[in-house]
C-alpha cells in the first residue's frame, strides 16, 4: 500500500482518519447538547412555572357556557411551538400499513446519513488530482463508522448517557439506535468493497488474523441486521433476543483485533465499557428491589405472581408490590420468570397497568371508618390492586408469552423477578384538558396516567377541568378487566373535574363474550367454594353500574377519532394533552386529527388550545 502512495499521501490519510471522526463526535455532541436544552429546559418549564390560565391570560371569556375566543398576537410563541409539534411530530412518513416516522425522524435520519458520507467522500482527491479515490475513502469510512459504535452501543442500553444528557428515555431512542446501527452497517460494506477493488493482493491477506476476524465481525453484523428487521423481530421475539447478544459480542470482538493494527481500535473498546456498567446498574437494580420482597428466602412464596387469562390473547399478571419500589404512571418494568423463560435471566418489558398511589391514604383521612386490608376492599373494592399492587396485562405472541398463557389458563403462579422502573412519565398537571386513547391492552399506559390526573386534582396539584378517556375493544367482555377501577376513579372524582368516558366496541355481536367469574379482579385468597351464580351476578352489576355512571358511555362500531378529537379541541381552552396508547392506525389516526387546522397557528391566536400529544409504541420496539 504505502509503496503506491506518496510520503504527502501517507500524512493526508492518517491525519485525516484521526480528526474526521472526532468532528463528526463534535458535531453529534452538540446536536445532543441542544436538544438536551430544550428537552430539560421543558420539563423545568413544565413543573416550576405552574400553569397559566389562559381563560384571562389570553383573553378567552366564557358567556353562558359558550366560548368567545379571540385572536391576541401575544400568542405568536405558543403558536410557533405549536407549529414545529404538528410539523415535527404529527406529519408522518408512512411505509405501508404497520411502519410510521415522525418528520423528527426522518430528518435526523437524513442529516445523519449526510454528516457520515460527507465526511467520507471530502477531500479524497489525491495528491496526483485523482478524485475520490478509493484508498482515501475505503479506509476512512472505516474509522467513521467504527467510531459510531460507542453510541450505537450506548443507546441500545437501559442506563446511558445519551438519556440523561437529553431527558428522552432509551425506548424513545431505540429508533436512533436501529438506524445508527444500519448505516454504520452499510458503510462498512462499502469499505469492504472498496478494499477489495483498490488491492488486488486482497486475496492473498485472507490467511491474516486481522482480515478473518474482521470478514468474521461483518458476518455477524449481518446476521444482526437481517434478525432485527420489524417483522422478524415482533414475531420471533426471543430468537432475535438471542441472536443480538451473540452477534454484537462477535462483531466487537472482532471488530476492536480487526482495527487493532490500524490503530483505531480505540473507538471499540468503550462500547464494552457503556454495555458493562448497563448490565451492572440493571442487576444492582435486580437486587435492591427484589431482595427484601422477593426475598430470596426459601419458603416464603412472596416470588409468587397471580397469572389470570383474560382473553384468548391477553394475561394479567398481578404481583404485591415491593414497598420500597416506586413508579411513575406509565412507566415499564422489566419481568424475569426462570419457569417460563428458556433461559432463567431472559428480562420481557411491559408497561405497568397500575398506579403508584396514595389514593388510599387520602381516602382514609377523610373517612376513618375501617382499617388494613379490609378498609382498602371497602374503599376500592376489587380496583385496589390497580392502586397498591403492581399489575400487568400481557399481549399473548408466541414463546415466552404462549408459555405464561398456558400457565395462566391453568390459574397457576410464576416467580418474577422485577427490573425497573424505566421509561418517561408524561407530567400532566399544567393542563386544562386530558384525553386518554388507547386500542386494547393500550389501556395498560393510559389506565395509571389517568387515574393519576384523578388523584392529582383531587390532591389540589393539578387544575385539570376535564379528562376523557377513549377505549376501542373488541368484545363486551374486555371491560371487565379494569370496570371497578374506571367506576372507583368516576366516583373518586372531584366535582370540579367533568370525567367522560367512552368506549367502543369494534367486535360483532358474535364475538361479544358473556361476562364470567374471574373476570374480575377479586382477591386471589378468595373462597374457592363460593357459589358460580353469585358472582356472575356480582360481575353483571358491575358492568351495569358503570354504565349507569353520568359521563360514561359505550357504543358498538369503530371510533371516529377525528370528529371525537376535533370535538375536544374545540370545546377546550387553555391547554390540552393528549396521550395515545394503541395500534399504528390508532395512532395514525389520532396523528391526523391533530395537524393543521386543529392545532395550526391560526387557532392558537386565534385562541384556541396548544396541544401536547404523548404517543406510547405498542410492541418490543
Amino acid at each position: 500500500m504505502s509503496s503506491d502512495l506518496s510520503e504527502a499521501d501517507i500524512v493526508a490519510l492518517v491525519g485525516e482518519n484521526v480528526t474526521y471522526p472526532e468532528q463528526v463526535w463534535y458535531t453529534i455532541a452538540a446536536f445532543l447538547f441542544v436538544v438536551g436544552c430544550f428537552q430539560w429546559g421543558s420539563v423545568v418549564h413544565s413543573k416550576f412555572t405552574g400553569r397559566k390560565h389562559y381563560e384571562s391570560d389570553e383573553e378567552t371569556v366564557t358567556t353562558n357556557d359558550i366560548q368567545h375566543k379571540r385572536f391576541s398576537l401575544r400568542r405568536i410563541p405558543l403558536a410557533i411551538i405549536n407549529f414545529y409539534r404538528v410539523v415535527a411530530f404529527r406529519w408522518t412518513l408512512e411505509i405501508g400499513q404497520s411502519y410510521t416516522l415522525n418528520m423528527a425522524e426522518v430528518f435526523v435520519t437524513v442529516a445523519y446519513i449526510a454528516l457520515l458520507l460527507i465526511y467520507a467522500f471530502i477531500n479524497t482527491t489525491s495528491v496526483e488530482g485523482q478524485k475520490f479515490d478509493a484508498i482515501y475513502w475505503s479506509n476512512r469510512i472505516a474509522m467513521l463508522a467504527s467510531s459510531q459504535f460507542p453510541i450505537v452501543t450506548a443507546l441500545g442500553t437501559k442506563n446511558n448517557i445519551v438519556s440523561l444528557v437529553t431527558g428522552i428515555s432509551y425506548d424513545r431512542l431505540n429508533y436512533i439506535h436501529r438506524m445508527m446501527a444500519r448505516t454504520c452497517f452499510m458503510l462498512l460494506w462499502v469499505h469492504a468493497a472498496g478494499e477489495v477493488v483498490c488491492f488486488p493482493s486482497f486475496r492473498e491477506t485472507l490467511n491474516e488474523d486481522w482480515l478473518r476476524v474482521g470478514i468474521t465481525a461483518m458476518v455477524a453484523f449481518s446476521i444482526l441486521i437481517i434478525v432485527s428487521l420489524r417483522p422478524i423481530r415482533n414475531d420471533v421475539y426471543e430468537v432475535f433476543f438471542y441472536v443480538h447478544f451473540l452477534s454484537v459480542l462477535i462483531f466487537l470482538v472482532g471488530g476492536y483485533y480487526h482495527t487493532k493494527g490500524a490503530h483505531g481500535s480505540y473507538w471499540v473498546w468503550p462500547s464494552f465499557v457503556f454495555w458493562a456498567f448497563d448490565r451492572f446498574v440493571r442487576v444492582v437494580r435486580l437486587v435492591v428491589f427484589n431482595h427484601s420482597y422477593f426475598g430470596f428466602k426459601s419458603g416464603t412464596g412472596t416470588m409468587d405472581a397471580t397469572t389470570e387469562l383474560l382473553s384468548e390473547d391477553v394475561v394479567r399478571l398481578r404481583l404485591s408490590r415491593p414497598p420500597h419500589f416506586h413508579w411513575y404512571p406509565g412507566q415499564t418494568a422489566y419481568l424475569i420468570m426462570p419457569s417460563v423463560s428458556t433461559l432463567p435471566f431472559e428480562a420481557h418489558p411491559f408497561t405497568i397497568a397500575s398506579f403508584d398511589s396514595s389514593l388510599l391514604l387520602t381516602a382514609k383521612t377523610e373517612d376513618q371508618s375501617g382499617s388494613g386490608e379490609n378498609y382498602e376492599t371497602q374503599v376500592l373494592g376489587s380496583s385496589a390492586p390497580f392502586w397498591k399492587e403492581l399489575v400487568f396485562l400481557v399481549n399473548v405472541h408466541g414463546g415466552f408469552t404462549k408459555k405464561l398463557k398456558e400457565v395462566a389458563a391453568a390459574k397457576g403462579k410464576v416467580k418474577v423477578f422485577v427490573d425497573g422502573p424505566y421509561g418517561p412519565s408524561a407530567d400532566l398537571g399544567s393542563y386544562d384538558t386530558s384525553v386518554f386513547v388507547a386500542g386494547g391492552s393500550g389501556i395498560s399506559y393510559t389506565l395509571p396516567v389517568f387515574l393519576s390526573v384523578i388523584e392529582r386534582v383531587r390532591k389540589g396539584k393539578s387544575s385539570c377541568k376535564r379528562v376523557v378517556f377513549i377505549w376501542s375493544i373488541r368484545g363486551a367482555g374486555y371491560v371487565q378487566w379494569i370496570e371497578e377501577a374506571l367506576i372507583k376513579a368516576v366516583q373518586l372524582a372531584p366535582p370540579s373535574l367533568t370525567v367522560s368516558i367512552r368506549i367502543f366496541n369494534t367486535g360483532s355481536e358474535s364475538t361479544v363474550q358473556p361476562i364470567e367469574e374471574n373476570s374480575s379482579l377479586s382477591d386471589p385468597t378468595d373462597k374457592k367454594g363460593a357459589p358460580e351464580q353469585v358472582l356472575i351476578r356480582k360481575a353483571s352489576s358491575t358492568s351495569s353500574m358503570l354504565l349507569s355512571l353520568r359521563g360514561v358511555k359505550m357504543e358498538c362500531g369503530r371510533s371516529d377519532l377525528d370528529a371525537l378529537l376535533k370535538e375536544e379541541v374545540s370545546m377546550a381552552s387553555g391547554s390540552m394533552s393528549v396521550s395515545v396508547c394503541g395500534s399504528q392506525g390508532i395512532a395514525r389516526a389520532v396523528r391526523h386529527a391533530l395537524r393543521f387546522p386543529v392545532s395550526g397557528p391560526s387557532s392558537i391566536l386565534s385562541g384556541g388550545p396548544s396541544v401536547t400529544l404523548y404517543v406510547e409504541s405498542f410492541g418490543y420496539a
